[in-house]
């Protein structure tokens, strides 16, 4: 049975439950909205990212949830939180923050306001010293929510992944520390 962990003004982000990897599949995963992570998945790997982010959540307490729209009561993507995993990153181990939004419903700010919710949430339940974002300098879209959200860019933390095509690499990443999380509030 799924939990409600964070609640928005439009959005529930709940906890990923057996039967979401074929909702994931049918409504997230489009070749538009995986463009930039790494193109359309197959079903046995969304299970395989939904099994490792149910064991983070009984491990940590953390990990990416299913955003619902409260108006229709529809999945429109998934947010939440991680720790950064990548054998390439120089950073492993870090809180790692990200979102996917439903094709139909991108413009509506679904992304940032489930993303100031996962930040206060990873500041304030888990205590993290500092948050990072992942992307490819191509997504514009995404680091340019990164910048909305106070994140500074981090080129020390850049590393190319071989599983990417050469123009989304290197991944490039954003933080925000607590401390400047909290002086924007």
């Amino acid at each position: 049975m799924a939990d409600i962990v964070i609640e928005t003004e439009r959005l529930v982000l709940r906890t990923i439950d057996e039967g979401d990897a074929e909702l994931q599949f049918r409504l997230l995963n489009t070749p538009t909205v995986m463009e930039h992570l790494g193109g359309v998945k197959e079903l046995h790997e969304i299970e395989a990212k939904h099994a490792k982010t149910m064991a983070w959540f009984a491990r940590e307490g953390f990990g990416f949830m299913m955003m619902v729209e409260k108006g229709s009561g529809e999945v429109v993507g998934h947010a939440g939180m991680k720790r950064v995993d990548h054998a390439l990153a120089p950073n492993q181990g870090d809180f790692e923050i990200g979102w996917l939004v439903r094709e139909d419903r991108w413009r509506r700010g679904y992304a940032s306001e489930a993303m100031r919710a996962v930040i206060e949430w990873a500041f304030t339940r888990h205590q993290a010293p500092y948050v990072v974002a992942l992307t490819s300098e191509r997504n514009e879209p995404s680091w340019r929510l990164m910048e909305k959200l106070g994140m500074r860019r981090r080129k020390d933390l850049d590393f190319d992944d071989p599983a990417y095509p050469p123009e989304d690499n290197p991944t490039i990443q954003y933080s925000i520390s607590r401390a400047e999380w909290e002086s924007e509030e």
